[in-house]
């Protein structure tokens, strides 16, 4: 018998995950880290936690087990993908705190660079609109804004990363400097048609592409760890992608015009495009899936910052119901309640990419109350997620008839119905939720000889099919409309009297 480790580091927390020989998941133990938001919104992680948590979630996960330690043959690494952080080459020490994906606070240096005119260029060799939403101008605020950064990154003194590098740094103890082709294409200074550290994007955000890290396929060895002393030997770690990558090949997309969403704090919706890039011409991205095997696919890509988090704003902002009684909730409200939420809490990514939208709650009326609300909430997700199908399904000319999804949210019935309805295609709902873990451990396990391919035949699935009447399919997606069409123009129509 020999084992599989995935660790999936999360927005929230770490995940450890152990895997049997046959890929079934036996035991898994979760961590949470600290959320650091501070009065201008801003979304930071302590790198240091991260890691300790990593360690932590292991320990927890082999004691559990209580399998024998020496059978452990490999571990695999999901991570959040554009969570950026940088540190000091000689200590390995932090500069500041990671900035969090969601965080939009290089709003204004996003704007300089466009205002350079580097907008198309930009586009065109990374697959990627110019945003706060990716690391490289998360990378740049931290060098601009961190006393003492700018001097030490002009002596190449730095190091930049997402959460892979820095997990694959810390547990090789600082030998290994390596992020994949799926994290490397999520940083907008990844050319992914060279596949090779674009110089001349670099440059543009006030970066040197000599500091950045290797670049290796998927499924390379990126270096040995004995993890903290927790195992007898090192193990290799095998199997690294980000967290949205690795779900799709756990839920055994690998071919072209496969698609899954991943229901988590925000949302990426992913369709495999095959051996080529498409060019999205309706608010997506392109990026890279993986390099695995020695061939690279891409993927064509929205990602949502607010649908799993919606939730959590119900229950620990809004105090108004627990994420798990939105079901009920919604399945009580009045029908004929015309009340819709567009979470814009940071601005509304895919497809729409608009920074400055506002969040707003509208259609409401007299009786519009507690469920009615937790309804809107609830079925904002449905309708972002049909946005982005949509647009893929327009710059693929592909239709989709199935939809693979994993993450909590996919517990809940009534949302599952629903985006079934919405996108009038099978909704498909793996018997475990944590694919992006178990997607990683895949590959690491495929890739150390620990797995054969049948693995991707060991997961089950409960299937939704559409029920909704087209018509009421339509007035209720118009309306979902409408009300984004009111975000978008809120603050060009505001008057002072």
């Amino acid at each position: 018998m020999s084992y599989v480790l995935s660790v999936d580091q999360s927005t929230q927390g770490t995940k450890a995950l152990l895997l049997d020989s046959t890929g079934k998941l036996i035991c898994r133990r979760d961590v949470a880290h600290e959320q650091k938001v501070n009065s201008s919104g801003w979304v930071s992680h302590d790198p240091d936690e991260i890691y300790r948590n990593t360690l932590e979630s292991i320990r927890q996960v082999l004691e559990a087990s209580g399998i024998n330690r020496a059978e452990v043959a490999v571990l695999g690494i999901s991570n959040q993908r554009e969570t950026s952080l940088c540190w000091e080459k000689e200590t390995g020490k932090p500069i500041a705190h990671a900035i969090v994906w969601q965080c939009g606070r290089a709003k204004e240096l996003c704007q300089r660079v466009a205002d350079a005119g580097w907008g198309d260029a930009v586009r065109t060799a990374t697959g990627i609109p110019i945003s706060p939403f990716f690391p490289a101008s998360k990378f740049a605020w931290l060098v601009e804004e961190t006393p003492g950064a700018a001097e030490k990154a002009a002596r190449h003194q730095l190091c930049f990363g997402t959460v892979d590098v820095w997990l694959v740094y810390k547990l090789t103890g600082g030998s290994s400097y390596k992020t994949d082709y799926s994290n490397a294409s999520r940083t907008q200074l990844f050319n992914i048609h060279t596949l090779k550290w674009d110089s001349r994007i670099c440059t543009a955000f006030g970066l040197d592409a000599a500091d950045l890290p290797e670049v290796t396929s998927s499924d390379a060895c990126f270096g040995m760890t004995d993890l903290g002393g927790l195992l007898p030997d090192p193990i290799p770690i095998h199997g690294v992608l980000g967290d949205s990558h690795a779900a799709l090949f756990g839920q055994g997309c690998l071919h072209s015009g496969m698609a899954k969403a991943t229901y988590g704090t925000g949302s990426s919706i992913m369709m495999n495009i095959g051996s080529n890039p498409i060019e999205s011409r309706n608010g997506l991205v392109t990026s890279l899936a993986w390099k695995f095997r020695g061939e690279v696919n891409y993927v064509m890509e929205g990602n949502l910052n607010y649908t799993g988090a919606v939730l959590r704003w119900l229950e620990k902002d809004l105090g108004l119901c627990k994420a798990s009684e939105t079901q009920a909730l919604a399945e009580a409200a009045n029908s004929e309640d015309t009340t819709y939420l567009v979470p814009a809490f940071t601005g509304l990514g895919a497809p729409y990419w608009n920074n400055e939208a506002k969040a707003m709650l509208c259609g409401i009326t007299r009786l519009t109350g507690k469920a009615e609300i937790a309804r809107a909430a609830l079925e904002c997700i449905a309708y972002q997620i049909t946005d982005i199908v949509k647009a893929m399904e327009r710059d693929t000319g592909m239709q989709l008839k199935r939809l693979q999804v994993d993450g909590g949210p996919t517990r809940n019935g009534y949302l599952m119905q629903l985006q079934s309805d919405m996108l009038d295609a099978k909704v498909c709902i793996p018997s475990s939720e944590e694919l992006s873990g178990i997607g990683a451990g895949y590959m690491a396990g495929l890739a150390s000889g620990a797995f054969t391919d049948g693995v991707f035949s060991s997961m089950n699935y409960n299937n939704f099919s559409p029920k909704m009447c087209a018509d009421i399919c339509r007035k209720k997606y118009s309306g979902w409309q409408d009300a984004v069409r009111m975000v978008l123009t809120a603050e060009k129509n505001i008057k002072m009297p």
